[in-house]
């Protein structure tokens, strides 16, 4: 199943198959078989490590073929304390557990940990066929400055292979320090975003303000932003009311992106609506992180939520949204488990989330809606002229791929991994 094929005339391919909710190929697909799970059997022609054509495949079973993807995309990562859990474990699950771990493993933090967190976390990514991850940083003081520069290093050292996009996290206000406008500086000039949290309690007058600052400090300086906003299940929609009542003052001229967006789920659906419909008119872009926020949000010790906070992932695509899901944190004191597979985070999401791969719009939260949330230059979509990245799965349904780990090899610019 994971031959590398060729033609007569000494053109390679691969038979696969594949979402046809990815495939843009023109006329020549209209009428190809479809499967249940929305999957089709076809020829992909390669050459100079690029898709050359396609064809549609009729005679043979599907089960002589792999599940066929695009390298897959993370959108919202902490490698800085990934795998942390070991030595600060925050074993209550609560939000005020995960902080108070997060500190003190922050005291201890340098640079050859941070090396080893993110190399280990890259390489776990590449096997898995991640091709892009961006991660949140803790950016404050001395030793936030020396893990931008160790990531700084490693994003050097892994372009060929994954694509590394840094946000740097501090408080909202520290944007607005002389400390902090020469901190953006440095993230602006090395490519990263502006990042923060907001979270309640929101002392309204001082969030505008700040919003207001950060949101002018980063049209000055070109520098996209990707706000935490809202992980909580407390005051719903209490951060986003504020960022949306900043957005009617200024006009924003980079890429914005709020994180979890979590209590949103908890407003009417006549304030969700309106909400999500503000947030399309702005072109807000949204990373849902379901995973993280199941573990640690509405916990109650004797009693299991009822209520779940989680960005309502259809209600903002349905308002014109652009959509990703990401795995947030890995074995840290926010969530202790996770790996940096997508498929994982597709298996985990499908009853979390209730999306559905085989069904476009769920699958674009992991391929074509992730990667354009972080505004790589493909979007994951099969057409005539996109990379031959792929990974191939050993598995020729959705249902088996996300019930167990498949076998799968992982193709960068036409040519199979080791």
């Amino acid at each position: 199943m994971f031959a590398q094929k060729k033609t007569s005339s000494d053109i390679p391919y691969l038979d696969a198959l594949v979402p046809i909710g990815l495939v843009k190929s023109g006329r020549n697909l209209l009428n190809a078989p479809v499967s249940s799970e929305g999957l089709c059997s076809l020829r992909i022609f390669l050459g100079g490590g690029i898709i050359r054509g396609f064809e549609i495949i009729n005679y043979c079973s599907e089960k002589c073929f792999g599940l066929l993807l695009p390298r897959l995309v993370e959108p919202h990562a902490h490698l800085d304390k990934a795998f942390t859990w070991k030595d600060f474990p925050n074993l209550s699950g609560t939000y005020e557990g995960a902080m108070k771990a997060n500190l003190e493993e922050h005291k201890n933090r340098n640079k050859s940990k941070v090396r080893f967190r993110a190399e280990k976390a890259l390489e776990l990514g590449l096997k898995n066929g991640l091709r892009a991850i961006r991660s949140h940083v803790d950016s404050f003081g001395l030793v936030g400055s020396q893990t931008w520069d160790v990531l700084l290093e490693i994003k050097s050292e892994w372009e060929k292979k994954i694509e590394l996009q840094l946000v740097a996290m501090v408080p909202l206000e520290y944007w607005r320090s002389n400390e902090g406008k020469t901190l953006a500086k440095r993230v602006s000039s090395e490519c990263g975003l502006i990042g923060g949290v907001i979270a309640p309690p929101y002392k309204k007058t001082q969030l505008r303000e700040s919003l207001h600052e950060v949101f002018s400090l980063a049209n000055d300086l070109g520098c996209g932003i990707d706000f935490h906003i809202d992980e909580s299940h407390l005051d719903p929609g209490g951060g986003l009311r504020e960022l949306l009542y900043v957005l009617d003052c200024i006009s924003m001229d980079v890429p914005l992106t709020c994180s979890h967006l979590s209590s949103m789920s908890l407003l009417s659906h006549k304030d969700l609506r309106v909400f999500a419909e503000r947030l399309a008119k702005y072109e807000v872009k949204v990373v849902a992180l379901p995973l993280t926020n199941f573990w640690l949000l509405s916990r109650d010790n004797m009693t299991t939520p009822v209520k779940r906070p989680l960005a309502p992932i259809k209600q903002l695509q349905k308002a014109g949204v652009t959509v990703g899901i990401g795995g947030d944190n890995v074995q840290d004191p926010w969530n202790p488990i996770g790996d940096f597979d997508p498929l994982s985070l597709i298996a985990a999401s499908i009853p979390m989330a209730q999306v559905a791969p085989w069904q476009r719009e769920g699958l674009a939260t992991f391929t074509t809606g992730a990667a354009r949330l972080m505004d790589l230059e493909w979007d994951g979509s099969f057409q005539v002229g996109s990379p031959a990245d792929f990974i191939l799965l050993n598995t020729d349904s959705w249902a088996s791929a996300l019930s167990m780990s498949p076998d799968r090899k992982v193709m960068i610019n036409g040519t199979w991994i080791e």
